[in-house]
Parts: C-alpha cells; structure tokens; sequence
C-alpha cells in the first residue's frame, strides 16, 4: 500500500513563496510519475505539475515561470516550490500517484492520493 503525506502549507502573502513536500512510501517511488493537483472551494480538482521517474516535468499554463517540481528519490520524496504566489493559488494541494512513463493532466490516471495540505495566498 502506498502513502502520500503532504506538507508545507500554510498562510502566506501574495508575491511570498512556499515549498511543499510529498513524501512517499515504497520501494520503486522512482519509477513512478508523482503529481501536484489542486482544488478550491466550489472548484474542481485541477492539475499544476507533475515530473516522471525520467525527471521529465510538465506543468499547467497557470503556474509557468513560478511554481517548479522536483524529486529526490533518495528521500522518496517530491517537491513544490512556489514562487510569486497569487490569492487565485489558494487551494488545498493534493499529491498524487501513478505507474507507467507518461506524465497526464487527467486526475482519474492516479492510483494514490495524499490528504492534502492547505494553501492560503492573502491579497
């Protein structure tokens, strides 16, 4: 069974930056496509990045230039740093999932899901 565990949320202004961490159990947590999607309130779930066990990264138009993806499979863990954080960032931030090379944008492509760790950008 694999867990997820998110953290790094919290409460920050806008312009500010936050990194958030997803740590992973397993042994094969390298060859998996790790993900990052978020949902507001009265929205749906929606993807922002994701990075293959290739390291090949691919993001969602929003966040270019700002949020960046990153993995360390030593600590079987994934990293999200966001910079020039915006209030329309604000979002509980998933951490997701799934075997194969390919990195998708559809959340129904995911095995695993983390609980999710709150993000509030302030205006």
């Amino acid at each position: 069974q694999v867990q997820l565990v998110e953290s790094g949320g919290g409460l920050v202004q806008a312009g500010g930056s936050l990194r958030l961490s997803c740590a992973a159990s397993g042994r094969t947590f390298s060859m998996y496509t790790i993900a990052w999607f978020r949902q507001a309130p009265g929205k749906d779930r929606e993807f922002v990045a994701a990075v293959t066990g290739a390291d090949n990264k691919v993001y969602t138009d929003s966040v270019k230039g700002r949020f960046a993806i990153s993995r360390d499979n030593a600590k079987n863990t994934v990293y999200l740093q966001m910079n020039s954080l915006k209030p329309e960032d604000t979002a509980v931030y998933y951490c997701t999932q799934k075997s194969g090379i390919l990195a998708t944008m559809a959340a129904s492509a995911y095995d695993y899901w983390g609980q999710g760790t709150q993000v509030t950008v302030s205006s």
